[in-house]
């Protein structure tokens, strides 16, 4: 459990130093020692009988070995690296944790105490894992909207006047904008964890230990209110708060806010009756809850080696890479021809480099009439194809305005020129009433593919079965988007050529 425990705090360790919102992971190691130490050698009291151990440790393993194999799952169609897939292993080794020490309170082996502060060493690693990005968009998002909403209702309170537009609030001597980084996940997270910490380490009474971990987010919420509130104040009296004034008020607040925790939980805990004394553990006998512990450790570990050296990328085959910029017309009769200068700053994200965006733009009858023609490109061993699969429209556009609309069918056999192009996927998305009809299609070593659903974890099963489990094959993503029917797009001389460039990637 030691070794495990290790091995995922050296996973997570590139988060803990580079995610600001999970630097408090820093400190699991020497939290969850530092726990179990407090929790060491229990009385009677403390333990539990070998039948009640077996369940709880045969239960808590089979969540764990399913969670494990969620992770391995989306780390076949994303990648290790995935925030889905680092909680998702936060998730089974807690789980695993919660059932070896059930197995470990077995009264046969007396060696640490089923109880609240052994059981917050297990639970708190979820909590020093990222969190899946649509669950931290939509914190994210809602926590901005309740910080500016309320900012501005200070600001009507006080006289000063403000303009609100989303998550901006405009003054007279500058603008205030309540970014990600202070909507207060951070506060949040940082705040419930250190709420359940004291409450292991520093109370003992069940009352106060409930009310420490309920009290923590609010708690946490109103400090990062007042925080941006100071802020909004010192731009409306026209100090930048741009590098020092932000940085020191986040600290501030977290080292305040996690102040007042430990001296609630102190002044909760005041008159408690002390700790019971640490009792020897008897003579260890048969027991057959750590037998089953020892049984879910080995799966795990066999499921963990299963998924890694199956995932394991195969080596470049030294194919050259397609010029995706040609495949582009450069100019179109009567249109304006614009390249996408900020295009690559989605290379990270979509871990290539081979990207070509353009979009054609003329006035005609009808009003404005635009075509955009997007291709990417993955060499061998790059990507999955559940990786290249999971940032298609219907994932990445909702997060940038635009809104989804259902459209009759959803997967389409298109005609260009007097023959019927591969099925593509149709899609339509608005933003502020402006349509965009968006059909896509995602190539694998030069086969169309249709990845389903990568939430699914049947589809992800499909895809490992079909696919493999290895990135292989190259691939590619073409797309073909526009505020006008396809009949119309179609006839475009320059979208003809560049769909019969895209022959030499598959879409023919």
């Amino acid at each position: 459990m030691a070794v495990l425990a290790g091995a995922l705090a050296v996973h997570l360790w590139p988060e803990w130093t580079q995610d600001p919102d999970l630097s408090h992971g820093l400190l699991m190691p020497a939290v969850c020692a530092m726990l179990l130490y407090i929790g060491r050698r229990p009385g009677a009291g403390g333990t539990l009988d070998g039948g009640t151990a077996c369940l709880l440790a045969a239960l808590l393993g089979a969540a764990a070995l399913a969670s494990l194999w969620v992770a391995g799952l989306f780390a076949v169609t994303l990648d290790w690296n995935s925030p889905v897939v680092d909680f998702a292993l936060a998730c089974a080794f807690a789980l695993l944790a919660c059932g070896a020490l059930a197995a470990f309170a077995d009264r046969a082996v007396s060696l640490v105490a089923f109880s609240w502060t052994t059981f917050c060493a297990a639970a708190l690693w979820p909590l020093c894992a990222p969190l899946p990005p649509g669950s931290y968009t939509r914190l994210t998002l809602a926590l901005q909207l309740w910080v500016s909403g309320n900012v501005m209702r200070a600001l009507d309170l006080l006289g000063i006047a403000a303009h609100r537009q989303g998550n901006i609030i405009e003054l007279a001597r500058g603008s205030v904008g309540i970014e990600e980084a202070c909507s207060g996940v951070r506060s949040l997270v940082s705040c419930v964890f250190a709420g359940i910490l004291f409450s292991a380490a520093l109370t003992r009474r069940p009352w106060a230990r409930v009310l420490l971990v309920a009290l923590s987010a609010p708690l946490a919420l109103a400090m990062n209110f007042l925080r941006s509130l100071f802020l909004t104040l010192l731009v409306n009296a026209g100090v930048r708060v741009e590098g020092a004034w932000h940085d020191a008020t986040g600290y501030a607040v977290l080292l305040f806010t996690a102040a007042i925790l430990a001296g609630l939980a102190i002044a909760l805990d005041r008159g408690a009756a002390p700790r019971a004394g640490t009792a020897a553990a008897g003579p260890a006998g048969a027991s057959r809850a750590i037998a089953i512990l020892g049984i879910v450790v080995l799966a795990g570990c066999a499921t963990l080696v299963f998924f890694v050296v199956d995932t394991t990328a195969s080596g470049p085959s030294g194919r050259p890479v397609p010029d995706l910029q040609a495949m582009l017309p450069l100019s179109a009769a009567g249109w304006q021809v614009e390249s996408d200068p900020n295009l690559y700053r989605f290379a990270g994200t979509l871990r290539t480099d081979h990207l070509a965006q353009r979009t054609y733009v003329r006035r005609d009858a009808a009003g404005a009439e635009q075509v955009t023609l997007y291709v990417a490109y993955w060499s061998e061993g790059q990507a999955s194809v559940g990786f290249v699969g999971s940032h298609t429209p219907d994932a990445c556009w909702p997060g940038t305005g635009w809104v989804p609309s259902p459209v009759p069918d959803p997967l389409v056999a298109l005609d260009m020129g007097g023959r019927t192009l591969p099925a593509a996927q149709h899609r339509l998305f608005t933003s502020e009433g402006y349509p965009q009809q968006v059909w896509f299609w995602q190539l694998y070593e030069g086969r169309t593919v249709d990845v389903g659903d990568p939430k699914s974890v049947r589809s992800l099963i499909r895809i490992a079965l079909h696919y493999g489990f290895r990135r292989g094959g190259s691939q590619a993503f073409i797309r073909i988007s526009g505020n006008r029917p396809w009949g119309e797009i179609a006839r475009q001389p320059f979208v003809a050529e560049f769909v019969e460039r895209a022959r030499a990637l598959g879409l023919y």
